[in-house]
């Protein structure tokens, strides 16, 4: 390493030669971090042995908490503290086995001089991987240089190529020759022509984000500044959590119970026990459902054209879980709602797009998908998924790496192969959800999928897409890949279309990833044009990832 000598005003801080400062950012649920310490516990011990194959010492900047009994940064000011300890110019790791709230670690990496090098476990078990892509989003969007790299057992060449690299030179190289800029003038006429009259039409009529509470889970990465939003065409409408409850109490039993009927009736399962702090309940379906309506009459008295449900942490304490909503809300084909004085349908025949976790990003991006998928006469129904792990799979029709993208419950139940009728509800989990509620469970369907990502670097905002398919696994394989995750939660296996496993780890500045279907390879492609023109005439740089064949 080179360069890391004390600056006249580090405090007088020693820092000694040959040593690495590491940080470990965790939740800010206590259940969650003791849960998960034993994780990050072996990879830090893991990664402490690779540097010190190397000559270095990995000393870590805060201790053990007997009294918490875990190792994490779990708050902000815990964060800020421990950085008045270390060097400004120290080299500084930061080791991500589970998932963590980007913003306790924040305010002391936008003033970090040294490099900074965040790492994760290739593991779906915790979602480190998940975390890692969070942090890393949010350092872009802070404009913090930093590398990253990752690995399942720290020996890889891949893994010890990169901490070399990065010891040497303080950063790491990473292969990004499947990135293209967008070039207009390569986009067919027609589909071109349609994505620039979506944006004029958006820029001239407007459309609103309903914000159900910003920063969810330290989500830095997820929040775009009214600057870069507006000159789109969308503003946000900013609720508070409390009133998505105050609606709530003015959801009828009846109403209720109707919208549980008709999912019954379409052949959705719930997987309901007795024991309200454990198992999901029928009380805790009710109040989900509940929540449901009033999301939607309060979307469509505000004029709303897709809405965010922060939930975490807010909600956590005061209701069940917001993810069977979110779920149903993105699907065209859901439990009716009416308006409360006129018993009109409220936004019928349409999805009511739902930006997971107020994950604006995928809100921004869900909004252009809602408005091309349905001029193209397409089903609009997208989600976004955490992007949680995956491995190489091999049989007689497959030779990939699949992706398991995974998120909470609120996947629309069109993404299964038999909608509703492959749906089933589980509760979630009591450690990170306290009162309960039902997800929508399943396995995605195979088809063509268009995948995306809206985040902000520079300054400015960006936009990643590219092509993949959504492939069936055998049983076996996929009771292996919810075991290795999280069993409750909805599942696309995908394969993305030229588009390596580490190429997307180093490229992607978000934990989340957008999914929609297309009918046929041709009409995915052809809506990708679509999409891409409508974004780039909304100001947004677009930038074509893999195999992408324009129209």
């Amino acid at each position: 390493m080179k360069n890391y000598s004390n600056p006249v005003n580090s405090h007088e801080i020693p820092l000694h030669s040959n040593e690495i400062f590491l940080l470990a950012s965790g939740d800010l649920r206590l259940s969650a971090n003791q849960t998960c310490w034993p994780a990050q516990l072996e990879m830090e011990e893991q990664i402490a042995r690779a540097f010190a194959a190397e000559g270095w010492a990995v000393k870590r900047a805060h201790p053990y908490d007997k009294t918490l009994q875990h190792g994490f940064i779990w708050n902000q000011r815990m964060g800020m503290d421990v950085f008045k300890s270390i060097p400004p110019q120290a080299p500084l790791i930061v080791v991500v086995a589970v998932w963590q709230y980007s913003y306790h670690v924040l305010a002391g990496l936008r003033d970090h001089r040294g490099p900074i090098l965040t790492i994760a476990n290739w593991s779906g078990q915790w979602p480190g991987l998940v975390g890692m892509l969070n942090l890393n989003g949010s350092l872009t969007k802070m404009g913090v240089k930093y590398s990253t790299i990752w690995s399942e057992d720290f020996k890889d060449a891949f893994f010890l190529n990169g901490i070399r690299q990065w010891l040497r030179e303080g950063t790491i190289s990473h292969d990004a020759r499947h990135v293209r800029d967008l070039d207009l003038t390569q986009l067919p006429k027609e589909e071109s022509q349609l994505g620039i009259a979506l944006a004029r039409q958006l820029k001239h009529d407007k459309a609103i984000l309903g914000i159900f509470d910003e920063g969810c889970m330290g989500m830095y990465n997820a929040i775009i500044d009214d600057e870069l939003l507006n000159p789109c065409g969308v503003y946000k409408e900013r609720f508070s959590q409390s009133a998505l409850l105050a609606e709530m109490q003015l959801v009828s039993d009846e109403e209720a119970r109707a919208a549980r009927i008709w999912l019954d009736k379409k052949g959705m399962r719930f997987a309901i026990g007795t024991d309200d702090a454990t198992e999901l309940t029928d009380a805790q379906i009710h109040e989900q459902l509940k929540m449901y309506i009033a999301a939607v009459r309060i979307a469509d008295a505000f004029g709303c054209d897709a809405i965010g449900i922060q939930y975490q942490q807010g909600l956590k304490d005061m209701t069940p879980a917001s993810d069977l909503v979110e779920g149903i809300l993105n699907n065209v084909e859901r439990p009716p709602v009416y308006h409360k004085e006129t018993g009109q349908e409220l936004f019928a025949g349409k999805a009511l797009p739902h930006f997971n976790e107020v994950d604006e990003g995928a809100g921004l991006d869900a909004l252009v998908t809602n408005r091309v998928w349905t001029a193209m006469g397409m089903d609009p129904a997208t989600t976004l998924h955490d992007i949680r792990w995956g491995r190489h799979y091999k049989d007689d029709h497959l030779d990939e790496f699949v992706w398991v993208f995974e998120i909470s419950g609120a996947v629309p139940p069109s993404h299964f192969a038999r909608g509703y009728a492959d749906a089933v509800s589980e509760r979630q989990p009591a450690m990170y959800f306290p009162k309960g509620g039902g997800t929508i469970k399943g396995e995605s369907k195979p088809g063509e999928i268009v995948w995306s990502r809206v985040y902000v670097q520079n300054g400015a905002l960006h936009a990643d897409m590219g092509r993949g398919s959504a492939v069936t696994l055998p049983p076996e394989e996929m009771q292996f890949r919810w075991k290795s995750t999280t069993p409750q939660w909805p599942i696309m296996n995908a394969v993305l279309h030229g588009v390596s496993r580490n190429q997307l780890m180093a490229r992607h500045k978000a934990n989340h990833i957008q999914v929609v279907y297309a009918p046929s390879a041709e009409l995915a492609d052809g809506a990708l044009s679509a999409k891409a023109a409508m974004l780039a005439e909304m100001g947004i740089s677009v930038h074509l990832c893999g195999n992408v064949a324009l129209g």
